[in-house]
């Protein structure tokens, strides 16, 4: 096994990895990117619907991570791929993986982009066989359109958000027909004007209010068994089921390595500078919330890459428990800020620990439909801050921004910070 520095390592090529590796790269600090998949650009590389990038030149997503991945090369950071983070040997130092053997990576600063995957019909339980023509979305866009695999002729969408809508696409860019979308919401929770779509436009039932029960045929897939929420029963035929959505945080080497995780998101807690519970280790993107837009990834990526250059200028680069170690009295390592922390009907929000300091919005996801609500920010019974939201009616599966702008009235020796819905 051979040994090597590095100023920062990133473990993970999606858009949030890439954007903090490009940005650091460029101020000449010696960035290593390490990706298990063959190619980098993580989850957009087979999404071929339009949308990434900046409007109005809205990039299909292979086009968007190639140029990722490009402008990461061309600012000097070494992206290798087929290369998998099995563990920590050390603080800030890896064990890897890769075509070159296995190596130990150490670095100055680690950066945690693993991302996020969807729930596989295992582990949602869904009794039944075990037939072929099973997938999750990204199983469905890796066969279709890096692969160029006959899926089926007839396919069930388990799924009603905008990712089961992109499944629905892909599937009949593969030439097959959707027999319906199907979710055990009450509503659908991707936007009107996407539903509409599908029921008007191309005449698939989005059915809500209905569950899998079970999965029929031997061999192949021959249909799905629901039940609505009124008590009823059906099957629906199909030779294909797509689960969509029911995103988890790919969160396996933080838990290996100790790092705090929040119950909530499952992901590694983080502050505003997206710092761990581990000096020097770093995390962003979907692994701190699953799932965000690719655009969310990459500001977070940029903003990781001024908290990274932070770490190694504030002298905050030693471990904490030495005793010589000193926190800059501006930037304080995020133990000594607060956890946040929603309450009912709010489900997460992202960053979850607050300091004074902290600049970055925050993301929240919701468990129902709040129109026009109005968030409260509290700590110790004082209020924080409180913010209505005129035009937006919050949804399940879409994120709500809560600005950042109170931070600085946070007391870091008080208790927790929470947010609570009017």
């Amino acid at each position: 096994m051979t040994s090597r520095q590095v100023d920062v390592l990133v473990v993970g090529a999606g858009p949030a990895g890439l954007t903090t590796a490009a940005r650091l790269a460029r101020t000449g600090v010696r960035v290593e990117v390490l990706e298990r998949e063959q190619s980098p650009g993580g989850v957009p590389r087979h999404c071929a619907h339009r949308g990434f990038g900046s409007w109005p030149h809205a990039l299909t997503g292979p086009v968007h991570a190639r140029l990722l991945a490009e402008s990461a090369v061309r600012a000097g950071a070494d992206v290798r791929t087929g290369v998998t983070a099995l563990d920590w040997a050390g603080p800030r130092t890896l064990t890897t993986v890769g075509p070159r053997g296995a190596e130990t990576l150490a670095a100055r600063a680690v950066v945690l982009a693993t991302g996020a995957r969807e729930r596989p019909r295992a582990a949602r339980l869904v009794p039944g066989t075990r037939p072929a023509g099973v997938y999750t979305t990204g199983e469905l866009q890796q066969a279709v359109h890096l692969h160029g695999q006959h899926i089926g002729t007839r396919a069930v969408i388990v799924g009603a958000e905008d990712v089961s809508h992109a499944a629905a696409d892909t599937v009949r860019a593969a030439g097959a027909e959707v027999a319906a979308l199907l979710t055990e919401l009450p509503r659908a929770p991707a936007g009107r004007i996407r539903t509409l779509d599908a029921r008007l436009g191309h005449g698939t039932p989005v059915l809500t209010g209905t569950t899998v029960t079970e999965l029929l045929g031997r061999g192949r897939l021959t249909g799905v068994r629901v039940r609505h929420r009124d008590g009823r029963t059906a099957t629906l035929r199909c030779d294909t089921a797509v689960f969509t959505g029911d995103f988890v945080p790919d969160h396996e080497l933080a838990r290996r390595g100790a790092l705090t995780l929040d119950p909530a998101t499952r992901g590694p807690a983080v502050d505003g500078s997206l710092r761990t519970s581990r000096p020097g280790v770093f995390a962003v993107g979907s692994v701190l919330h699953a799932v965000e837009s690719a655009a969310t990834a990459a500001r977070e990526g940029a903003h990781t890459a001024t908290a990274v250059r932070d770490w190694f200028t504030d002298g905050t680069t030693a471990d904490p428990t030495d005793p010589t170690h000193r926190t800059h009295p501006t930037h304080p390592y995020w133990p000594a800020g607060v956890p946040l922390v929603v309450g009912p009907p709010l489900l997460r929000v992202a960053p979850n620990r607050v300091t004074p300091a902290d600049r970055l919005p925050y993301l929240l996801r919701t468990a129902v439909p709040l129109t026009r609500p109005v968030l409260y920010v509290t700590q110790d019974g004082r209020l924080l801050h409180r913010e209505r939201f005129h035009l937006t009616t919050a949804v399940p599966h879409r994120p709500l921004t809560l600005t950042a702008r109170w931070t600085h009235r946070v007391d870091p020796g008080g208790g927790p910070v929470h947010v609570t819905v009017a």
